[in-house]
C-alpha cells in the first residue's frame, strides 16, 4: 500500500496568507464598485427632491397666476380628464421611476430656439415674481430653475429668459399636462474627478418637467434639473483623509499578517521540523513547541508527540521481545541440537536406555518449543485483538469448567453481566489466569463482578501458594517465571494484560498470602 502523500504543487503558508491579505487590502478598492448599485437610487431620489420642488413651484405660480387675475384665454389647451387628479382624491403623488438599468440615457439638453410665439406681457410679470422664489429656492437646493409660459418660452430663468424649450421631449409633455423626467448626459465646466469613472452618477443629469394645472389647461411648467449626488465627488474632496484610512488598513494588514506568523506559520514549521527529527529517531526532540501558536496546533502537537512516544514504546518492546524470544527459542534449540549430535556420533555404543533418554529430552524439549510457540501465538492476538464482540459471563464460566474440569470454579454476580470483549479474547483472558492458578497449586477459583455505573469490576481469587512479596513487581513482565524447570514459560500473566490493554481494560495484584493470590481486572462498560 503506498502511504506517500501524492507529489504535486500546493501552495506554501506564506503564499496564502499573501493572498489573503491582499484580499483584505482590496476589499475597501472593490467597494467603489458597489457604488454603481447605489447610483440608481440615488437618481431616483434626486428626482422624488425636484417633484417636491416642482411641485411647490407649480403651487406658487398657481396662486400668482390667480392674484393677477391672468385670463384664461393666454392658457393652453384643456389638458385630458384621464391626467387630471379625481376630485374625491385628497393625494395624487407623483412617483420617481428613473432609473440607470432600464431607462436611456439622452444626449444632452437641446439648446433653447427663439419663440414661435412671443410671451404676453401679463406672463413676463409672473416670470419677474417667479424668479425671485426660484432664485432663493435654488440657494437651498442646488436646483436649476426654468419657469415657462403654456407655449415652452422661458418667463423665468437667467440668460434662457425669452427663448424656448418648448421643442424638448420632457417639456413638450408638461405642456400636454402629463409630468416627464428624463436622464440627460451632463456637460460641467469643472473638471471630472480622476476617479469618477466608477460611478455613472458623475456623468449625468435629472431633469424634470411638472406641468402647472390652472382651471384643467396648461397654464405653464415648471422645468428642474440637478446633478445626482455622488459619493465619489466626496471621497476626492476627502482624498487625504481617505489615504489615511488607506495607511490605518495597510497597518491593519500588517498586523494580521504578524499574528498569523506567530500563530499559524512558525509553529506549523517547527512542528515540521519537531516530526522530522522524531522520525530519524531523536527522542530528545520527544518534548513541547516553545510556541504553539493556537489551541489546534497544541493538540496537534501533542496527538504527535504521544504517537511518537508510542512507537518509541513499541520499537523498544519489539527489541526486548525479540531478545527474549531469541533466548527463550535457543535454550531448548540447542538442548535438540546437542542430544542429536550425540545420538549420531554415538548411536552404535548407547545403550537402548540412554537412547531413550536423549529421545525423551529432545520430546521434552520440542513440548517445549511448541509452548512457546503457542504462547507467543497468544500474544501476538493479545497486542492485535478482535476489537467488537461481547460474551455473557454466563457462557464464559460454562467454557472456562468445560476446560478445567478438576478445578473449581465458582462465580457469584454473573447473572445478566456481559464482557464487552469476543469469547475468544475473553477466554484467553481467563485461561490464563486459571491455568497459572492451577501451576501453583490451586483447586478452587472463585470469580466476583462488581460494577460501578462505569467500569465492570471481576475480581479472581483461588487457594494456590501465592505470590511472594519479591516477585509481586515482576508478575506482569514477560518471560518472568519461577517455574522454568517445570516448563513455565513465562507468558501467561502477560498475554492477559497486553489482551486487557487492548481493550481498555487494565489488571492489578490485588493480595497474596500462603492462603491464594487475588487479581482484579477492570473493564470499560460500553453501552
Amino acid at each position: 500500500m503506498n502511504a506517500r502523500t501524492p507529489s504535486k504543487w500546493r501552495p506554501s503558508l506564506s503564499m496564502i496568507v499573501i493572498a489573503v491579505l491582499a484580499i483584505v487590502l482590496s476589499l475597501p478598492l472593490a467597494s467603489l464598485l458597489l457604488f454603481r448599485f447605489y447610483d440608481s437610487q440615488l437618481v431616483r431620489e434626486t428626482e422624488s427632491e425636484l417633484i417636491a420642488q416642482g411641485a411647490a413651484m407649480a403651487a406658487s405660480m398657481k396662486l400668482l397666476i390667480a392674484e393677477n387675475e391672468i385670463p384664461v384665454t393666454l392658457f393652453g389647451e384643456e389638458v385630458d380628464a384621464q391626467l387630471l387628479p379625481k376630485k374625491d382624491e385628497r393625494y395624487a403623488p407623483i412617483v420617481a421611476t428613473l432609473d440607470l438599468t432600464s431607462n436611456d440615457i439622452l444626449e444632452p439638453r437641446p439648446d433653447p430656439l427663439e419663440p414661435t410665439y412671443k410671451s404676453s406681457e401679463d406672463y413676463i410679470k409672473l416670470g419677474e415674481l417667479m424668479f425671485a422664489i426660484a432664485q432663493d429656492t435654488q440657494k437651498v437646493t442646488l436646483a436649476g430653475f426654468r419657469i415657462l409660459d403654456p407655449f415652452g418660452n422661458v418667463i423665468a430663468g437667467r440668460a434662457e429668459t425669452g427663448q424656448s424649450l418648448g421643442h424638448i421631449a420632457e417639456v413638450k409633455s408638461a405642456l400636454g399636462g402629463k409630468y416627464q423626467s428624463a436622464i440627460r448626459q451632463r456637460i460641467s465646466d469643472n473638471p471630472i474627478p480622476p476617479f469618477a469613472s466608477v460611478s455613472r452618477g458623475t456623468r449625468i443629469r435629472v431633469f424634470v418637467a411638472m406641468p402647472v394645472l390652472f382651471e384643467n389647461r396648461v397654464a405653464g411648467a415648471i422645468y428642474l434639473s440637478r446633478t445626482p449626488s455622488n459619493i465619489l465627488k466626496q471621497l476626492y474632496q476627502q482624498r487625504w483623509k481617505v489615504a489615511l484610512a488607506a495607511l490605518f488598513i495597510l497597518f491593519t494588514a500588517c498586523a494580521i499578517a504578524l499574528i498569523f506568523v506567530r500563530t499559524i506559520k512558525k509553529p506549523v514549521e517547527n512542528l515540521q521540523s519537531r516530526t522530522e527529527q522524531i522520525g530519524q529517531g531523536e527522542r530528545k526532540a520527544l518534548k513541547p513547541l516553545e510556541n504553539h501558536g493556537s489551541r489546534e496546533i497544541a493538540r496537534l502537537s501533542q496527538a504527535m508527540l504521544d504517537t511518537s512516544r508510542k512507537l518509541f514504546e513499541r520499537t523498544d518492546y519489539i527489541n526486548t521481545f525479540a531478545s527474549h524470544v531469541s533466548h527463550e527459542l535457543k535454550s531448548p534449540l540447542t538442548s535438540i541440537h546437542g542430544a542429536a549430535e550425540l545420538m549420531r556420533d554415538n548411536a552404535s555404543g548407547m545403550s537402548e536406555e540412554e537412547r531413550a533418554r536423549f529421545l525423551d529430552n529432545i520430546l521434552a524439549d520440542t513440548d517445549r518449543l511448541v509452548l512457546l510457540l503457542d504462547r507467543l501465538r497468544d500474544l501476538a492476538k493479545a497486542d492485535n485483538p478482535v476489537q467488537h464482540g461481547n460474551v455473557t459471563l454466563q457462557k464464559l464460566v460454562t467454557e472456562l469448567q468445560s476446560s478445567f474440569p478438576e478445578t473449581d470454579i465458582h462465580a457469584s454476580g454473573i447473572s445478566g453481566s456481559s464482557l464487552p470483549i469476543a469469547q475468544e479474547n475473553a477466554l484467553i483472558i481467563f485461561s490464563n489466569l486459571i491455568e497459572n492458578a492451577v501451576n501453583h497449586g490451586a483447586t478452587k477459583i472463585k470469580i466476583d463482578i462488581d460494577t460501578d455505573g462505569e467500569m465492570l469490576n471481576i475480581f479472581v481469587r483461588d487457594n494456590g501458594s501465592g505470590i511472594s512479596e519479591a516477585n509481586r513487581e515482576k508478575i506482569f513482565d514477560l518471560f518472568f517465571t519461577t517455574r522454568r524447570g517445570e516448563n513455565g514459560t513465562g507468558m501467561g500473566l502477560g498475554i492477559v494484560q497486553a489482551m486487557l490493554k487492548a481493550h481498555g481494560g487494565s489488571i492489578r495484584f490485588g493480595k497474596s498470602s500462603g492462603q491464594g493470590a487475588e487479581f482484579e481486572i477492570a473493564i470499560p462498560i460500553v453501552n
